[in-house]
């Protein structure tokens, strides 16, 4: 049996050391145009709150300049912190995205703050944090895309009454969210970039309970990873250095000084560290060309999917970008999909 891979990008809008949020803000807007032109599937981009080192806080508004400057790739949120917001405002302002760009749009939610407690308290004061209340707000979108809401005071419509509804993803790093995916008959994005141990059983548990919707009448499930792809081994070892030490930065919870080649050089991990970074390990594909398609096609064959998204920080523009050129072209995106048998 045959099965399609297609590749999509997740941006995090990250603020390299020297430069500023507009740079990283316009370094996202080049990824978009680049992802369309090398054959990307989709491109998603994500929300944060109390990290200068990240820039992409509102992905909605972003995705307005993202759909504007490109004409066919899907444009999506990677996601929407559920709990940080209104579903009544989420439901409205992706109802306007789907408005301007009909057919285009992607609402990936998530459940986690996207941050600190103290930022997602201050972002929705009524936030308790609750997984009843999750549910609750999805059930709520559900009703507006569907213009089925009521209140006791008569309908809610969620305006503007867009023709056709962005398409909805749960993003998932565990067990727990698959089932919700499942309940409510959206598709499953599993975060393997935040829990490198997160396996094919949740996938399976996934597509097990799945309960068909208007959307998704079958189970569709796709992968993210963070890929670092580069022309040698040693520049593949010198990317995947950097992303070790960034992840054991965010762990520590220092999001202000994510370093770069130079900074770390000299730098040498602890006994400690050593341990992190090799349970981190299963959140990061790295190498050549050649190593990357090997590792990302079983992963796919792993979790029976066949879309990737990749998340790719690095210590310069270049080598991001490099990055992506390199994975499009190994596995074809102008021309079709590389084909898994």
């Amino acid at each position: 049996m045959e099965r399609k891979i297609k590749l999509g990008i997740l941006d995090q809008s990250i603020v390299r050391q020297g430069s500023s949020a507009a740079d990283a803000i316009q370094e996202t807007i080049a990824t978009a145009k680049l992802a369309e032109a090398m054959g990307y599937s989709r491109i998603w981009v994500s929300e944060h709150h109390n990290a200068a080192s990240i820039a992409g806080s509102a992905p909605e508004l972003l995705m307005v300049k993202l759909a504007d400057v490109t004409t066919h790739i899907r444009i999506g949120s990677g996601g929407i912190m559920l709990p940080n917001h209104s579903a009544l405002k989420v439901a409205e302002n992706f109802r306007m995205l789907e408005t301007l760009f009909p057919g285009r749009i992607d609402l990936g939610m998530g459940r986690a703050p996207g941050g600190d407690r103290i930022s997602a308290a201050m972002l929705n004061p009524s936030n308790t944090f609750s997984e009843e209340n999750y549910l609750a707000q999805l059930t709520h979108l559900h009703h507006f895309f569907n213009d089925s809401a009521e209140t006791k005071y008569g309908s809610l419509l969620a305006v503007p009454q867009a023709i056709t509804i962005p398409q909805q993803w749960i993003l998932s790093s565990s067990g727990g969210s698959s089932k919700i995916a499942a309940e409510y008959g959206m598709g499953l994005v599993i975060a393997r970039f935040i829990n490198g141990n997160a396996g094919p059983e949740v996938a399976a548990t996934y597509r097990r309970q799945f309960k068909p919707s208007e959307q998704f009448p079958v189970p569709s499930v796709m992968l993210s990873i963070s890929v670092l792809c580069a022309d040698t081994e040693e520049k593949a070892i010198e990317m995947r250095r950097l992303m070790d030490y960034r992840l054991l930065q965010f762990e520590k919870g220092n999001f202000d000084k994510p370093g770069n080649y130079d900074s770390i050089r000299d730098y040498e991990f602890t006994t400690g560290e050593q341990v992190r970074i090799k349970n981190n390990s299963g959140r990061i594909v790295s190498g050549t060309p050649p190593q990357v398609k090997k590792q990302l096609l079983q992963l796919a064959d792993d979790f029976n999917i066949d879309e990737i998204i990749v998340a790719t920080m690095t210590g310069s523009v270049e080598d991001r970008k490099r990055s992506f050129e390199l994975l499009a072209e190994t596995f074809d995106l102008k021309n079709g999909q590389t084909t898994l048998v």
